[in-house]
């Protein structure tokens, strides 16, 4: 599996789980993100295969190393993105929303100058 949206967005969602409960497993995910169990279990095994995540016996789901810098590095996009918005007056709802979007598509080159364009 490639790293798109929807990788990204199933990683991202793997990392916030895994902070807030002792072990992630499929119907977690599905219920976080009102999908189908069928329809992460496919993304699951794809993010399986590509290494991204590690599921044990008993179907608890890790981030391996790749698969949580890339969560990592969406889920600081989406925090940095949302609160710059929202400090700009967006609705809360609204700039989580448009953050979700943009964190997709940002380079790397204009992220780092939106933060230190927020820090300065």
């Amino acid at each position: 599996m490639t790293n798109n949206e929807s990788s990204e967005n199933y990683l991202e969602t793997i990392l916030i789980l895994s902070r807030n409960r002792p072990v992630v497993r499929s119907i977690d995910i599905a219920t976080q993100l009102d999908f189908k169990k069928s329809s992460v279990s496919v993304a699951m095994k794809k993010l399986r295969q590509s290494e991204h995540i590690a599921v044990s016996p008993e179907g608890f789901i890790t981030l391996t190393k790749s698969g949580k810098e890339i969560a990592e590095r969406i889920y600081e996009r989406h925090q940095v993105i949302s609160a710059w918005l929202t400090g700009l007056g967006v609705d809360p709802k609204v700039a989580s929303e448009d953050a979700c979007r943009i964190e997709h598509v940002i380079s790397a080159e204009s992220f780092a100058a939106m933060k230190k364009y927020i820090k300065a």
